[in-house]
């Protein structure tokens, strides 16, 4: 018998122990599971009484959709339809991997997966016990992230057990996430490709592969509902207080340290992101590397009890876009710096 961590099964990646994690997903439960973005809280995608399961366990907006996690493209036509030639470009590319592709919504897939839109973000994951996992389960499988809504997104199966121990059936134990963020949303149902939720995929990538320009979506608000996970809601927050600072680097460090003085001064503990202070994810860091860091130690910090975070802006190219919208929906407030003069 696996062992039981308060209500939750936590199993292995053998091949019994993902057998029995198909099972809680057909019985209408709702199982952990390793991707290489982050961790994901799975039930199955046609069944309207799981994915509920989902949003209870979360505490997630109802009106927040969520992306469905396939084995193979060939079943990309049981949960979308009217697929361009384009789209299976994307596919024959980026598949398996940390793209999610939004698509009109086939009728198989219940209103509750895409709150109440017509379409449907869909992904195949480039992780092979989570793709051994949905094989086995036989249907596709609805997954945001497994933690706690607007908590930072759960990288290790221990962060899936820090947010969700008793609240859901099981948690499959793997190794960390590789990518660290969770994946590009990419909407296809209109004119112009349109990034929802920067990811693993670059938009440079994107548009070398499709020949086209690429878009991405506005601020927060823009739409009246979210067309994406992550586009409405804050997410991604620690319990600490998240600064950004942003702006010319040369004088993002004297307001650092002042900062720093300052919170200290009144009795706070004080962490950092991105800075070259002691004790920070380095600014030098690899911008993927970093990416994969970023939850990771969020987590880190409030373990340690850390009241204020300190975090630098990064180059927004690349997977750099991911990390600097990560950032911004964590953020409590956001400071631009002004040679000499911080400005909020």
């Amino acid at each position: 018998m696996p062992p039981l961590t308060k209500g939750t099964l936590l199993l292995m990646e053998d091949q019994p122990s993902l057998e029995k994690a198909a099972q809680i997903i057909n019985k209408g439960g709702l199982v952990a599971f390793p991707t290489e973005t982050v961790y994901g809280l799975g039930a199955a995608a046609t069944d309207e009484d799981a994915v509920a399961g989902i949003y209870k366990a979360k505490g997630r907006p109802a009106d927040n959709p969520l992306i469905v996690h396939l084995s193979g493209p060939g079943q990309l036509e049981n949960v979308a339809r009217d697929i361009t030639k384009k789209v299976y470009k994307l596919t024959d590319r980026f598949w398996p991997g940390p793209l999610s592709l939004v698509l009109p919504r086939s009728e198989k897939i219940p209103d509750l997966v895409s709150a109440g839109l017509p379409s449907v973000a869909v992904r195949m994951p480039d992780h092979r016990t989570a793709l051994d996992f949905i094989r086995l389960s036989g249907v596709p499988i609805a997954a945001p992230s497994a933690n706690r809504s607007g908590r930072p997104s759960p990288t290790t199966y221990r962060h899936v057990l820090e947010d969700l121990t008793g609240r859901i059936d099981a948690v499959i134990k793997s190794s960390p996430c590789k990518v660290g963020l969770e994946s590009t949303v990419l909407d296809m149902t209109g004119e112009v490709p349109v990034i929802l939720r920067p990811g693993g995929v670059s938009r440079e990538e994107l548009e070398e592969v499709m020949g086209c320009t690429v878009d991405v979506a506005g601020a927060r608000g823009q739409f009246v509902r979210p067309l994406s996970p992550g586009m409405k809601y804050r997410h991604y927050s620690p319990r600490a207080k998240l600064f950004l600072i942003t702006g010319p680097s040369a004088s993002r460090f004297p307001v650092i340290k002042a900062l720093t003085k300052h919170y200290r001064n009144l009795g706070f503990t004080v962490g950092y992101l991105n800075t070259s202070l002691k004790g920070s994810l380095n600014q030098g860091t690899d911008p993927a590397c970093f990416a994969a860091a970023l939850y990771k130690s969020l987590r880190r910090m409030d373990r340690q009890g850390v009241d204020i975070i300190l975090a630098e802006e990064i180059d927004a190219a690349g997977i750099g876009l991911a990390v600097m919208n990560r950032l911004k929906k964590a953020a409590a407030r956001t400071l631009r710096v002004q040679p000499g003069k911080p400005k909020a």
